[in-house]
């Protein structure tokens, strides 16, 4: 599998600059659909799902099942499911069914990042790694050429509301350069503490899908919330 923006696949267009990717665990879950619709028609087409087992990160949030419920809700949104967990290929054949359309794992997790690439594409969904703060995007560097995503983490995962941390950024700017120079056709998604004040910064080191939590789902305001990061980021570009 490869990336082709122009086969229609749910990444950036060469028109489109970004991407907001709305985390629905920040979400009202007792309204968990209505959440998701504004957001749809606030022209939002990609959803983040966080999914955490209470190992690899101190939280547990949800699993295929709610997944599988958003699909059914919503068959036409992208799903990205970011697995933070300690055995992600565990889990992955359950979200395949769940309808995800997008599988990212921890490259913390993986001994072998381009096996793990390749596991997922063999699935017949997209491919991302992940890397927390502290991990160097080195340990990516088997799989850049058949990645589809790389998902970097601007907090620690686990918990959403923490403020960015800006020396992650550094790691944006790097993997945009070298997206640049070498050609690669990773998308670079950049999750943890975004808002509309952040976001052109993060778009300026050359993040492309952002996902945000808080800054979506807070207070209620949803419609306001996404205008509100869209027109950061349209600003910025």
């Amino acid at each position: 599998m490869s990336l082709d923006n122009n086969q229609g696949t749910p990444f950036l267009s060469r028109k489109q600059r970004f991407e907001i990717a709305p985390s629905i665990l920040a979400a009202d879950f007792s309204s968990l659909e209505k959440e998701i619709s504004k957001a749809v028609k606030a022209r939002c087409r990609w959803f983040h799902l966080d999914i955490m087992d209470g190992h690899f990160v101190p939280n547990i949030s949800f699993g295929p099942h709610v997944t599988q419920c958003v699909r059914t809700s919503f068959p036409r949104i992208f799903l990205d499911a970011h697995l933070m967990v300690e055995f992600p290929f565990k889990y992955l054949p359950a979200f395949v069914k769940a309808g995800v359309n997008l599988v990212t794992v921890h490259a913390e997790v993986c001994r072998d990042a381009l096996k793990a690439v390749r596991d997922i594409h063999h699935a017949g969904i997209y491919a991302g790694l992940s890397v927390k703060p502290r991990t160097s995007i080195k340990v990516l560097e088997p799989a850049l050429k058949e990645l589809d995503l790389i998902l970097i983490m601007s907090v620690e995962p686990g918990f959403y509301g923490q403020e960015l941390i800006p020396s992650t950024l550094n790691k944006v700017r790097d993997l945009s350069l070298k997206k640049q120079k070498d050609q690669y056709r990773f998308t670079i998604q950049i999750d943890g503490g975004i808002n509309e004040k952040n976001a052109p910064l993060a778009f300026a080191a050359g993040a492309e899908v952002f996902v945000a939590g808080s800054a979506v789902f807070q207070e209620g305001n949803i419609a306001e919330n996404i205008k509100a990061l869209m027109r950061s980021l349209e600003n910025a570009s």
